[in-house]
């Protein structure tokens, strides 16, 4: 559900709806009805990472796909042929500078944007506004009503879709006892910290169900208690099933979290597809090293190796993908009293940052 400022809650949130009835927040199992399952191998084309071919006609169980969407506003490209997929049991990361297109897209998957060239698809045809009842949404500007009571306010939220009252209720019940609200559950929203609303809008996201949930900024304001605990059911949800696309600016996490990503700038998707498989495609490694004692001569020790940071007691050195890791340790070994080795392709950041120079 799009939960907008309370001024335009009214008219849009019971069109875009929560989700169809159901007694509580357990993922819906694929059914013969929801089409075969595709391989993952079969998912190469959607994941061009410049605009590439069309998926019409790509039906899997709860896949999304942005084909050629473009929006402008006035002499602004906001979105300039969008072309990717968001695969169903997987995270994927939606990752951007500020004023990339990130919102712009996430809000044409729930008619709040209106393309002007471009669809985007929901099991490979345009989306309705029926699909969007199975679609959970949690935006960027957070759109609860700050004096209204917790559990009143979901509950609300949650009918204004058609579900009846009892089932509705026992949805917000559970997940509410989940996120450690039960005991919050009369309190008005602007009596609760800041981390304690975003788990309330959250809910509000889940109460339906959803096959597919869109999070602008979900981790956003969250200490790293609470970080971790959002990052399990993120990861929970997609391994029973669920399409989920979140957009976030720090990467470390994303990158522990996200099978996938993708990567715009500039309205134009530059980067995306499987993270480890972008990452090995670099031809270039990461060394990392912890020592004790005096520093060695990191340009005798590794030749060509860029050394990107040299502080007392550590280093990290950008090397060939073809070094011969074994002979590099080994005379490590005999230069410096060693603690720590690593050798790993680029982290997303430095992914990002190449994506974003290019």
């Amino acid at each position: 559900m799009s939960l907008l400022p309370a001024q335009d809650a009214g008219l849009l949130l019971p069109e875009l709806g929560l989700g169809q009835p159901g007694s509580s927040p357990t993922r819906r199992r694929h059914t013969a009805r929801d089409g075969p399952l595709v391989p993952r191998s079969q998912f190469v084309g959607p994941y061009s990472p410049l605009p590439g071919p069309a998926i019409v006609g790509v039906r899997v169980m709860g896949m999304l796909g942005f084909d050629g969407a473009t929006k402008r506003f006035g002499a602004l490209t906001a979105l300039d042929r969008c072309t990717f997929a968001v695969r169903p049991g997987r995270l994927t990361g939606f990752l951007g500078p500020n004023g990339a297109g990130k919102t712009t897209a996430m809000r044409a998957v729930f008619g709040l944007v209106e393309l002007d060239v471009g669809t985007v698809r929901w099991r490979g045809a345009p989306v309705r506004a029926a699909d969007r009842t199975r679609f959970g949404y949690m935006p960027e500007e957070r759109g609860l009503y700050p004096r209204m009571r917790v559990r009143d306010q979901l509950v609300y939220l949650g009918q204004l879709c058609g579900r009846g009252p009892k089932d509705v209720a026992r949805s917000v019940d559970t997940w509410l006892e989940r996120f450690g609200l039960a005991g919050r559950a009369a309190d008005r929203l602007d009596a609760l910290s800041h981390g304690n609303q975003q788990r309330v809008q959250l809910i509000a996201a889940l109460v339906g169900e959803p096959d597919l949930l869109v999070l602008d900024e979900p981790f956003s304001g969250l200490d790293p208690i609470a970080m971790g605990a959002m990052g399990e059911l993120l990861s929970g949800l997609s391994a029973e099933g669920a399409t989920v696309l979140f957009s976030s600016h720090q990467l470390d996490l994303v990158q522990d979290l996200c099978q996938d990503v993708v990567i715009i700038e500039h309205g134009r998707i530059v980067l995306a597809g499987d993270l480890s498989e972008l990452r090995a495609k670099v031809p270039e490694r990461l060394v990392e090293v912890r020592y004790r004692g005096p520093a060695p001569d990191w340009s005798r020790l590794a030749p060509g190796a860029v050394v990107q940071q040299a502080e007392d007691g550590q280093a990290r050195l950008r090397v060939g993908g073809d070094t011969d890791v074994a002979a590099l340790l080994a005379v490590t070994r005999d230069r410096a009293d060693l603690v720590s080795f690593s050798y790993q392709p680029p982290t997303l950041s430095e992914l990002f940052r190449q994506a974003v120079a290019a």
